[in-house]
Parts: C-alpha cells; structure tokens; sequence
C-alpha cells in the first residue's frame, strides 16, 4: 500500500521535473498540467505539447481570433478563464470529448480543436483536405515527450 503510493508519488514528481526541465517552465505549472490533465483524461505528455503549441505556456495569450489562455478557449460567458486552472480544464474535457467523438483519432480530434468541429466537417464534406500543420506540430511535441519519458 503506502510503498505503491510513495512509488506514483515519486513517479510523478520525477515525470514534473523532467517536463519542467524539458518545456523550460515552472514546476507548478507543469504539475497544473499534468494533474488537470490526467483529472481530464489526457496524457499529460498530450497535454503540455497542446499548451505549447497553443499559447507557448503565456496564460494570457491572446489569438486572432479572440481565444484565451494556455489551452486558447474561444470565450463565451466564462470570465475567468485566464485562470491556469479553469483554462486547462475546459481546454482538456474539450479534447477528450474530441476523441471521444472521433473513436480516439488523435489527428483528426487535433484538426478539430485547432479549427472546431463543424468548419472540419465542412472541409471533409467538400473534399478538402484539412492543412495538418497544427496537428503535427502537437503530435511532434506529444511524441518527443512520450519518448523522453520512456
């Protein structure tokens, strides 16, 4: 019992650190990250290359097309998400119930956070081969971290 608990403890602070030392960001946002995203059902490895792909880790970013935050959540109602914690939350459920929506189709449900799920469906429909750049861009960080961690 408390020899396993002590084992993930360590385990966990060991994947912080490296995360940490790897993205070149504070331990406590790394941690953030990692324990929002696994509270979500992300790998945190998925979860620190979509933050850094999304915002370069500035919990202020700002897109052009008026997302927020470190995940780049479109605003509606919510005021606070410039809030590490809401902001990770929110962006993490929404891709976990994007592969969810894609049968775990991890390109595709990436496709469909960076562009939304409806201006995808429309691209399909035309026959247009969405640009994969995004997708790839988080990918190539997910797998550099997952071979990192290994």
């Amino acid at each position: 019992g408390e020899l396993a608990v002590a084992r993930l403890q360590l385990g966990r602070a060991d994947a912080i650190i490296d995360y940490s030392a790897r993205y070149l960001i504070p331990a406590d946002l790394t941690a953030d990250v990692y324990d929002i995203a696994l509270a979500e059902g992300i790998e945190p490895g998925l979860g620190l290359a979509l933050v850094k792909v999304e915002s370069h880790f500035n919990p202020r970013a700002h897109s052009s097309a008026g997302a927020i935050g470190l995940t780049q959540i479109l605003p509606n109602t919510i005021p606070q998400l410039y809030g590490r914690d809401t902001n990770l939350r929110l962006g993490f459920r929404y891709l976990h119930d994007l592969l969810e929506h894609y049968d775990n189709d991890l390109e595709r449900a990436l496709l469909a956070y960076n562009r939304g799920p409806s201006r995808l469906q429309e691209m399909l429909d035309a026959g247009v081969v969405p640009p994969k750049g995004y997708a790839q861009s988080v990918l190539n960080g997910y797998r550099r971290s997952s071979r990192a961690a290994e």
